[in-house]
């Protein structure tokens, strides 16, 4: 049974109460038993490491268009991830990174040439880590901590080498592992085995949506970061590409499984911990 806390962190209600699936028992005015939590899991791109970092380079590359080029690229690399799981056509990370780069690029009118494709892939190795990551991942050194990402184990060890942060890690698991990408279950089902616990055992961490529905829906206790979260709606359809990628990546889902805890920040999750400990 899922402990539920009513704070700055209450989630929200789970969409399983609106028949959406199996309904889950009421918990106004219930006080349920504490959760024993002994590791923390976290996406990487986007939860730990900054994805639109790459705009910099996009826009001294491409001028202009790199900003377009930014919201393309992560948009297109995401769905090429739903696209090959569904077709059950898995190829690694940079494989679907450097398809979807080609995609964006072309789509603007610029030529994928090899140089800048090069150039704008080197990136995607040193994403620039969110300023309070490495401080949240210190207050949490007491569990044990690791990565579950779409990300190939080249691209990832080259990620948390450039970042510092290898040493605060317990692993850092591929889904290549699995042959599939998140939200597929198999992604999931790799961190049990990997960290030798239960996965009531398991705190789950990301900012996308897909990502917190999937993992509710594996069994995982999961805290959304609203990374691209809580912006005004906008006024009319005047939007430039990085207020429409919020608005389409930002949100919470309606796949029928919410977080249990929403956050604003990394450094939030140790009152979480200590919350589910009480």
């Amino acid at each position: 049974m899922r402990f539920r806390t009513a704070s700055i962190l209450a989630p929200h209600q789970n969409d399983h109460s609106i028949g959406l699936g199996p309904e889950l028992p009421p918990v106004i005015n219930r006080k349920e038993p504490a959760m024993t939590i002994r590791a923390l899991v976290f996406d990487a791109y986007g939860t730990l490491y900054d994805v639109q970092s790459v705009r910099g380079l996009a826009t001294e590359l491409c001028g202009e268009k790199g900003e377009l080029i930014t919201q393309l690229w992560r948009l297109k690399q995401l769905e090429y991830t739903w696209l090959r799981g569904l077709m059950q056509a898995y190829e690694d990370f940079s494989v679907v990174t450097h398809a979807s780069l080609e995609f964006a690029l072309e789509s603007v009118g610029v030529t994928p040439a090899p140089a800048l494709c090069e150039k704008l892939m080197a990136k995607y190795l040193d994403l620039d880590l969110y300023p309070e990551a490495r401080q949240a991942l210190n207050a949490l050194a007491g569990y044990k901590l690791a990565i579950l990402s779409n990300g190939s184990p080249k691209m990832l060890d080259a990620l948390v080498r450039a970042s510092g942060i290898a040493p605060l890690l317990t692993d850092v698991i591929s889904v290549d592992r699995a042959k599939s990408f998140k939200p597929d279950p198999r992604c999931y089902e790799l961190v049990s085995p990997t960290l030798g616990i239960a996965r009531h055992e398991v705190l789950f961490v990301s900012s996308n949506g897909f990502d917190v529905a999937g993992a509710r829906r594996f069994g995982f206790t999961v805290a959304w970061i609203e990374r691209g979260g809580g912006h005004a709606a906008p006024e009319n359809s005047n939007v430039g590409p990085a207020e429409f990628y919020k608005l389409l990546r930002g949100r919470s889902e309606r796949l029928g499984y919410q977080p249990d805890f929403r956050i604003n920040a990394l450094t939030d999750l140790t009152s979480v911990v200590s919350g589910l400990a009480k």
